[in-house]
């Protein structure tokens, strides 16, 4: 035989569950505020010598934040972060310097960079033929 006392109870538990948020809608507090207006925008770059990122020990890492202001341990990140919102966070729309001369020695060098711009993860790698044409991509980003 099934206990009565039992059922009544577990009934008036599930209503309680169900209706109990219904009945205190009015009172509510009001929803949390977001934590900040902006899309994070936080990258990890770094840089070595070789072929790829798979192969390479990475020599130098910086830290860039764009949002909602510009900081981190890059070495101009007012400049670096500009660009970046200039090319909409497109690594590959980022223009050489007109003007700069490199020799065509071949000592490879890897840019990786990994994080998040405007709430999108971000992951990039490009070989430059040297350290010459790597400082003349863009004019800051990958100058560090």
């Amino acid at each position: 035989m099934r206990n009565p006392a039992r059922w009544a109870a577990t009934l008036g538990l599930t209503a309680a569950a169900v209706c109990g948020p219904l009945t205190g809608a009015a009172h509510a507090s009001p929803a949390a505020e977001p934590a900040s207006l902006y899309a994070p925008s936080a990258l990890v770059l770094t840089t070595g010598h070789g072929e790829s990122s798979a192969t390479v020990t990475p020599e130098r890492a910086v830290t860039l934040s764009c949002a909602p202001k510009a900081s981190g341990t890059h070495p101009n990140t007012v400049a670096a972060c500009a660009e970046l919102r200039g090319a909409d966070g497109n690594f590959d729309a980022l223009e050489t310097r007109t003007g700069v001369w490199c020799t065509r020695e071949y000592d490879p060098v890897v840019v990786r960079v990994d994080g998040v711009w405007q709430g999108q993860y971000v992951s990039y790698e490009r070989t430059f033929a040297n350290e010459c044409v790597k400082n003349s991509y863009g004019t800051s980003v990958f100058a560090f």
